[in-house]
């Protein structure tokens, strides 16, 4: 089976393993999906991510974070798919709930959240939203 927007479904995995209460969901690995990871990880989103190695095919394994019973991640929306590609400059990069969510942006300076693409002054492709 083929995947047409592998972020998406990695987004979905992450979406649907909250909804479940899942300890943590496992996809399959890309640089892409690592550095969206990363950003999930460095802002608080998720407790921890590993990417292990089976032969020829790499697996990424996010560990999900929860507080108080409830998802830390309530609202994981996708904005550029690949058949609509969302691209805004530095100046007009979205903030979510008012500064308290994240935006997470394809820079050409790697990926990256809003946060750190204004202060970059960087614009690029919105990934994604999370709040």
């Amino acid at each position: 089976m083929s995947i047409n927007d592998p972020i998406g479904d990695f987004l979905t995995r992450i979406r649907n393993g909250q909804q479940a209460r899942k300890k943590y969901i496992v996809s399959p690995s890309s640089k892409a999906r690592e550095a969206v990871a990363a950003v999930l990880k460095d802002e608080g989103y998720i407790a921890d991510y590993a990417v292990t190695a089976d032969g020829n095919k790499k697996t990424i394994a996010v560990t999900l974070k929860y507080f108080a019973g409830k998802p830390v991640i309530e609202r994981l929306v996708r904005v550029s798919t690949p058949s609509l590609r969302v691209y805004k400059g530095k100046d007009e990069l979205p903030k979510v709930l008012g500064g308290l969510g994240v935006a997470i942006i394809s820079t050409p300076k790697g990926v990256l959240s809003d946060r750190k693409a204004r202060a970059e002054g960087q614009g690029g492709e919105i990934i994604c939203l999370v709040a």
